[in-house]
């Protein structure tokens, strides 16, 4: 019924060596985007609308928006939105230093968010051991 996603592949720098990789991204899916609206073309359309509204030029630029778009593509680890947003950005005349830039930033920010997540073992031991 489903296709196997674990492809096998040779390492290129081994002798004989196999390697198994999981995927369920299709890279050919993100053109496919629109076929979400087949059975709810209105809520497809609503959010399509509001979805480009949101990119247009504004209180922050097109370029702007399309760092930030691609800082949290990685920061949420949406291969989709990594493609569609290193392209915008590219569009819109950011450079690679700055989309890498950008990249840093949201990892820097869901590393600190992790981190302070950890008081809650914390206090969480500090209940247990009191």
């Amino acid at each position: 019924m489903f296709s196997n996603p674990h492809s096998a592949f040779r390492n290129p720098h081994s002798t004989g060596e196999y390697r198994t990789e999981m995927s369920y991204y299709e890279e050919e899916d993100l053109g496919r985007f629109g076929e979400m609206g087949r059975h709810r073309p209105d809520l497809f359309e609503k959010f399509m609308a509001w979805y480009q509204a949101c990119q247009e030029d504004g209180a922050l630029s097109r370029r702007e928006k399309a760092l930030i778009g691609l800082a949290v593509a990685h920061a949420l680890q949406c291969p989709y939105c990594i493609d569609a947003y290193s392209q915008s950005c590219l569009e819109s005349g950011s450079n690679l230093e700055q989309m890498t830039e950008a990249i840093h930033m949201a990892s820097a920010l869901r590393g600190g968010a992790a981190l302070i997540h950890g008081l809650q073992a914390h206090n969480s031991v500090g209940k247990v051991s009191m």
